[in-house]
């Protein structure tokens, strides 16, 4: 005999709760996360079942409804729910819901079964569309944040949120951390630089302020293949920055010194920041190029941080080993680099010469007999007289 739809929309409604009951028997059995769950948890997942069942009685009714009643089916589930359990999840509670409701109702007719296969469907891209929404928001959201973080650390306007701003964020590098700063599009694709930056083993926070590109770079740690060695094969930063200089555009790209972690990478920044205002002064300078390779410009340009780095790390480490070496230095870099003047103005042999620029670089990591390493010991060297010969200490006690 055939039935109305009226008979089998009431026929529906009384087996509701049975079909309730049957769901949330078939979840404990089938789904092993659905029991591990809390039972708060559990509850809200057996409403977002229970709801379905009730929505698709609704949409039965009127499947021109279909866009409201499937959203419903998600709207009846709190905002932490879409956090605990993923999409492939829900998918698979779907599936338990509607093979319950199809069990029960198929044998009874046709048109019933087919509506089932149809509803769930649509339950199924409105799941979708939820986790799609969910995951847009959370990224709008993490990019506001991560914004907000690198311009505390371009600004140095660090407070004692910055460290738990920086986890939420998932930040994975470990130890130390340099700033990159170059120019770009507003249309830099993002996500590849971000691929990059894992590829070379770094972790990354991007910043796109007009057309300045800023990326903090931090170091992870590298897994070792099976069998093999770990540890000790990360890139250093110069490196790394190589393999990102494609996702900048033509222009100075100059990497910051290393500093210890995240929250120290204003320092980084600063003198990151100060390189690229100045680096088209050196007329071939690499791409990228280190901040620290920067320090005569930067120092000529008033940069105070350049100042004291050249003095603390030439003039300072020089003085206090002896003044023998710095006044070697004084004289080789005044004589043109030329070891026999230099020789015959100190009055010692040009092999004394000699080893002492070797113990030089030794002291401070500087070659005095290249030309461009050259002019940054002479900088160095007029940076700390001037800052003795005035009174004042050759390191100033701010940092």
């Amino acid at each position: 005999m055939e039935r109305t739809k009226e008979q089998e929309l009431a026929w529906l409604r009384t087996i509701t709760g049975e079909l309730n009951t049957q769901t949330i028997i078939r979840l404990d059995d089938t789904l092993p996360w659905y029991g591990n769950m809390p039972p708060s948890r559990r509850s809200s997942v057996g409403l977002v079942a229970q709801t379905g069942i009730s929505s698709f009685i609704q949409w039965y009714e009127d499947p021109s409804a279909t866009p409201w009643i499937a959203s419903d089916v998600f709207s009846a589930a709190p905002r932490e729910l879409l956090r605990s359990i993923s999409l492939q999840e829900t998918l698979q509670l779907i599936r338990v819901v509607v093979s319950v409701v199809e069990d029960r109702v198929a044998p009874r007719s046709e048109s019933l079964r087919e509506a089932v296969l149809h509803y769930s469907r649509d339950v199924a891209f409105a799941a979708a569309d939820v986790y799609a929404r969910a995951a847009e928001a959370r990224g709008l959201w993490d990019a506001r944040l991560e914004a907000l973080v690198v311009d505390s650390i371009l600004t140095g306007e660090s407070d004692d949120e910055l460290p738990s701003r920086i986890a939420a964020l998932g930040w994975h590098g470990d130890g130390e951390a340099a700033v990159l700063v170059g120019t770009a599009e507003r249309s830099v694709d993002v996500d590849q630089l971000r691929r990059s930056a894992r590829h070379a083993g770094a972790d990354v926070l991007i910043g796109l302020q007009g057309t300045r590109l800023v990326l903090v770079l931090g170091r992870t740690a590298v897994h070792a293949p099976e069998g093999g060695h770990g540890g000790d094969e990360r890139l250093s930063f110069m490196e790394i920055a190589a393999r990102l200089a494609d996702g900048f555009s033509d222009g100075p790209l100059v990497l910051g010194p290393a500093v210890e972690n995240l929250v120290d990478a204003s320092r980084s920044a600063r003198a990151a920041l100060a390189g690229v205002a100045v680096a088209r002064s050196w007329r071939n300078a690499p791409r990228p190029v280190a901040a620290d390779d920067l320090l005569p410009e930067r120092a000529l340009a008033g940069d105070g941080l350049a100042r004291r780095t050249l003095i603390e790390q030439i003039y300072e480490p020089l003085a206090a080993h002896s003044g023998e070496l710095l006044e070697t230095l004084w004289c080789y870099l005044d004589n043109g680099r030329s070891l026999e003047a230099t020789a015959r103005e100190l009055f010692v042999h040009p092999n004394t010469v000699r080893y002492r620029l070797k113990k030089v670089s030794e002291v401070i990591g500087w070659n005095a007999t290249g030309a461009r390493e050259a002019l940054i010991l002479q900088s160095a060297l007029i940076a700390g007289s001037i800052a003795v010969n005035s009174g004042r200490r050759a390191v100033p006690t701010k940092k």
